[in-house]
């Protein structure tokens, strides 16, 4: 590789990927550059490169990812000022809120007006070499592979939800769906001290759900009514008329209606599923049961406690990780989420820079799959 120049990645038209050599970026006031070691996908990734999303194309995808500090710009250039040291592996915060607007001013630059987010409005991971500011960066505890470092951020959206729906230990909490959000969130509230019940329409994930620590699965009939005598059956005796929290992680319009109507009165329900497909309930649930109905999007400077989580948990974490390609193999990578007939969890993209993980050795991905 010239040193003066670095691979890089264009999605440039629907399902179209374009291969370039680019100058390679410096980092500048208050960044530091790193070797981009791991990328991870998710379904808005898939979005992107099928032109399906708002992002304007070209771009340069990923925003879950892991680097190596490789240099520090002006103002961070001082042994161990921002936390920061050569070498130092990272996770990264995405978002790149205006500071400005409303949200942003009340400390919610999750949902600023004007978010600008790596990989999906703006140039992100898909290239060996990315400057980002320093204060979105997280160093990778020590033991950790850097690959999980690139999860740290599908974790703090399950992180969102949670803290969104001010969940409580010894409180029962329905999740619907057991995609990587939904079995994330599991795993979280479990961690947290709550009775979890998760529900889904495939049986695998219910099998991974348990795995994730789930105290009871559900299994829903996409054409059927939702099982609400099962989950009476499955609520414990502090939870009698119903979990106190429920997370929607499908984006299923009918799903949020399964969640107002089986959340307790008083309770609180938080959509983390996307979808700009419209849905409808009657209105008295929420005015009869007073419910919290509340939305949740990317995270509010979560990483850390993601890490963290990670830390206590690295082989469950690990197992979200089906699916495991290098750079070059991207499109394969893309069809393979598209593919309905195999069980796809997290894609892992490791990056041409990308060397051990800490301890002298490549993980693989386990056996085991999910579906998204």
């Amino acid at each position: 590789m010239s040193a003066e120049t670095m691979l890089a990645v264009r999605t440039v038209a629907a399902t179209t990927l374009d291969y370039v050599r680019v100058p390679r970026p410096s980092a500048g006031p208050g960044e530091a550059l790193l070797r981009i070691d791991h990328v991870a996908l998710c379904g808005t990734d898939l979005h992107i490169f099928e032109d399906d999303y708002a992002s304007e194309l070209p771009l340069v995808q990923g925003h879950e990812l892991a680097g190596t500090v490789v240099a520090l710009g002006p103002g961070i250039d001082e042994p161990g000022v921002d936390g920061l040291a050569l070498g130092d592996r990272v996770a990264v915060d995405p978002l790149i809120p205006c500071g400005q607007c409303a949200a942003c001013r009340q400390g919610r630059g999750n949902v600023c007006a004007r978010l600008v987010v790596l990989g999906c409005y703006c140039d992100g991971g898909l290239a060996e070499y990315l400057p980002v500011s320093a204060e979105r960066l997280h160093r990778i505890p020590d033991g950790i592979p850097s690959e999980l470092g690139a999860i740290a951020e599908p974790v703090s959206i399950a992180l969102q939800a949670i803290t969104r729906g001010r969940a409580a230990a010894g409180e029962t909490v329905l999740v619907l769906g057991a995609g990587p959000i939904g079995l994330l969130a599991t795993l979280a509230l479990r961690d947290l001290g709550c009775t979890v019940i998760t529900a889904d329409t495939v049986p695998g994930r219910l099998d991974l759900a348990r795995d994730f620590g789930a105290h009871h699965t559900l299994l829903v009939d996409p054409t059927g009514p939702f099982p609400a005598e099962e989950l009476a059956a499955a609520l414990p005796d502090t939870a009698p008329d119903g979990p106190q929290l429920v997370l929607e992680a499908t984006g299923v319009p009918a799903s949020l209606t399964n969640a107002v109507t089986a959340v307790a009165p008083a309770g609180r329900v938080v959509q983390v599923g996307i979808s700009v497909r419209p849905t409808g309930f009657p209105l008295n649930l929420l005015a009869f049961k007073e419910i919290d109905l509340l939305g949740s999007r990317n995270s509010q400077g979560l990483i850390p406690q993601a890490l963290e989580l990670i830390v206590r948990h690295p082989d469950t974490v690990r197992a979200l990780i089906t699916h495991r390609f290098g750079v070059q193999d991207l499109a394969t990578a893309f069809a393979t989420m598209r593919d309905t007939g195999q069980r796809v969890g997290k894609i892992l993209i490791d990056m041409p820079g990308a060397g051990d993980d800490g301890d002298g050795t490549r993980r693989d991905a386990r056996d085991g799959a999910l579906s998204r």
